[in-house]
């Protein structure tokens, strides 16, 4: 056996060196200058240009996009340490904004990911790699590079201009505001993605030490570029080989737009694969695409060309002519504007854009009336972006700067369930506001407003009305026009009563406080209307006015006290629901409707419940009743704030929605 014992040995060895061979990622490097020819994978909005610019949005459509190199690469862990390999990867970018400068889509991911499947993932906040159900899904196996122009508090955002690191989730695991470390001082310089202006990122992944680091520098002009700053922006240790595994995975980007459409491009990209380090091949800027630019030269300098041409009579006749449509156009589309408004300035539209947006306010764009006004569908001539205004009069100027700063406040909400509000537009004798447009949706975005603002907003008017359904069915909760807003553990002011009949709580037209409370008790009476049983608070008599009114708490609480309570179910469901369901929701409604405002749940318990996070109590069968709750027409309701209508529309094509 002795002499057999060499070989033996030599066969293992070769086996361990084979093994270590077989374990070692292999290596990859690519370069695009401009994309030309470069076969990326492509999908949603996402195009190549004639000379080379990869476009992932536009500002004529609303969708997410992805560009994907070709081939998966192999980031296969080394079984001598259980790294995986290094990379190192550089873009060049450019975010250019609508009219509306500052305000666009979320930015652009550079995404590493084992699938290019994104048809469920989700736009707005959510880059087209993730949606509500996988969020921070370890199964996700996805590490992105976020550069994000919107503000998101319900992502834990920490501004609304900042470079993140994402790991199976748009909640970055750290993210810093974007800008760089400049060599000769050291001191932070910041950059503004949504500028317009080329900027390029390098990212750098030590495979052995585990080490990530984010670099963001200007590109000063397409041809002139910048040294790439020895300090990165960001630099953490985080054990990549723990979220990739062995899985084949593919390198790119992702982007979508959301709340308005804004045009997002990439110039060139390069990658390296190493076993060691690895060092992005550099861009050769002089070979870059530009990026295009708007054409703003006006109408008024061809006109005024041609007027030039013509004889004398022409010309004396065309400047009349001209001055008459000018003064015409000016009263047409005038506005009332003060000194005091400058600072409110990014928050205003011009009259005439809203008045083209709805087609001059025309009828067949009306989507719901009360006593304050008039809700229209619109859609903004420039960024195209779908939008809800609200028209109402207002000829008093008391108080007028405090309500534009409110409007202006409320704009800064953010939440997926919270229609969210653009900005404003003041006409003499009217006012106007822009916005984009389950009961567990609503009643997470009055719990936002209730409880996880910077302070608190009383809706007021919570109706089927006023909650929207985006395009992809999620409930928005809209219209802000009663709102008020006061701080945390302050009390409410005394206010005269408004609302909508058969929606407002009784200690309201007592106190004049409008609370929380109020809130929770008219989300009750919308979740018995919309959810459950598809009839309106209060309906009069079909004949006349003879009769009863129909009071739609009170039959419910009737027939639940004779054990009956699934007979109140819309009959349009024909049975098809879930009765253990339906049955708490009417029951959670009956606990928001209780007479004492002390009595009801807070808004994070209805959620709580909602979610079935907590048990839902039985209702108490004291005082429930419509008819106990119900005050008197005489004693200050607003009854010229009606319901129009009292179903829930749909607004996928109203907005695009957060």
């Amino acid at each position: 056996m002795l002499p057999k014992l060499p070989s033996f040995r030599f066969s293992l060895l070769l086996l361990l060196i084979l093994k270590l061979v077989a374990s070692s990622p292999p290596e990859k490097e690519f370069t695009f200058n401009g994309f030309s020819g470069a076969n990326l994978t492509l999908d949603g909005i996402a195009t190549v240009s004639s000379d080379g610019l990869l476009i992932l949005t536009n500002t004529a459509e609303n969708k997410k996009s992805h560009a994907f190199y070709p081939s998966p690469l192999s980031f296969r862990r080394n079984l001598s340490d259980g790294s995986i390999a290094s990379f190192s990867t550089t873009f060049i970018f450019a975010i250019v904004p609508t009219e509306n400068a500052g305000i666009g889509g979320h930015g652009i991911a550079f995404a590493i990911t084992p699938s290019t499947d994104f048809s469920n993932a989700l736009s707005a906040q959510y880059f087209g790699l993730f949606n509500m159900s996988n969020n921070s899904d370890a199964a996700n196996h996805i590490v992105a590079v976020e550069l994000d122009t919107i503000l998101n508090l319900e992502l834990q955002d920490i501004n609304d201009n900042h470079v993140g690191i994402d790991v199976n989730g748009p909640v970055s695991y750290r993210a810093h505001s974007a800008g760089y470390y400049a060599d000769d001082t050291g001191e932070f310089r910041n950059l503004t993605l949504i500028s317009g202006n080329a900027m390029q990122v390098w990212v750098d992944y030590d495979g052995p030490d585990a080490k990530l680091n984010v670099t963001l520098s200007p590109v000063n002009a397409i041809g002139t570029p910048m040294t790439k700053p020895t300090k990165p922006l960001m630099s953490i240790t985080v054990n990549l080989s723990a979220v990739l595994l062995d899985l084949p995975v593919h390198v790119g980007f992702s982007a979508a737009t959301y709340p308005l459409m804004t045009s997002q491009y990439v110039l060139g990209w390069s990658f390296a694969m190493s076993v060691d380090q690895a060092h992005a091949p550099p861009l050769n800027y002089s070979k870059l695409p530009a990026i295009p630019r708007t054409n703003l030269k006006g109408h008024k300098s061809r006109a005024l060309g041609l007027g030039l041409a013509v004889a004398s009579l022409v010309f004396v006749l065309l400047v009349t002519f001209v001055a008459f449509a000018a003064a015409r156009w000016r009263s047409k589309y005038a506005e009332l504007r003060e000194d005091w408004e400058v600072e409110f300035g990014p928050h205003r539209f011009s009259y005439r854009d809203l008045f083209r947006a709805t087609n001059g306010f025309r009828e067949r764009e009306l989507l719901g009336a009360g006593g304050f006004g008039k809700v229209y569908r619109g859609t903004l001539p420039t960024s195209r972006a779908e939008v809800a205004v609200k028209r109402v009069s207002h000829e008093s100027r008391q108080g007028m700067r405090e309500f534009v700063a409110e409007i202006v406040s409320m704009g800064r909400l953010r939440h997926r369930n919270i229609v969210q509000l653009l900005g404003y537009c003041r006409r003499k004798g009217s006012f106007s506001w822009s916005t984009t447009s389950s009961p567990t949706g609503v009643a997470a975005g009055l719990l936002y407003l209730h409880e996880e603002w910077e302070q608190v907003v009383v809706h007021r008017d919570i109706k089927a009305s006023n909650v929207l359904l985006d395009g992809e069915m999620n409930a928005r909760l809209g219209d802000f026009g009663l709102a008020r807003l006061y701080d945390h553990g302050t009390d409410p002011q005394t206010t005269h009563v408004v609302g909508t009949t058969g929606y407002i709580a009784p200690e309201l037209a007592r106190t004049g406080k409008a609370t929380t409370a109020t809130d929770v008790f008219a989300f009750g009476v919308f979740i018995l209307e919309v959810v459950a049983c598809g009839r309106r608070p209060v309906e009069q008599p079909t004949v006349g006015w003879q009769g009863e009114q129909f009071l739609l708490v009170d039959w419910v609480t009737e027939n639940w006290r004779k054990g009956l309570i699934l007979d109140t179910v819309d009959a349009g469901l024909e049975g098809e629901y879930a009765r253990e369901e339906a049955e708490m929701v009417l029951k959670l409604g009956l606990m928001c409707l209780h007479p004492h405002a002390a009595a009801r749940p807070s808004i994070r318990l209805v959620v709580q419940y909602l979610e079935g996070r907590a048990p839902l109590l039985e209702p108490s069968p004291a005082y429930l009743g419509f008819t106990k709750l119900s005050l008197p027409h005489n004693v200050g309701f607003d009854d010229y704030v009606a319901s129009y209508p009292s179903s829930v529309p749909s607004a996928s094509t109203l907005s695009g929605g957060r």
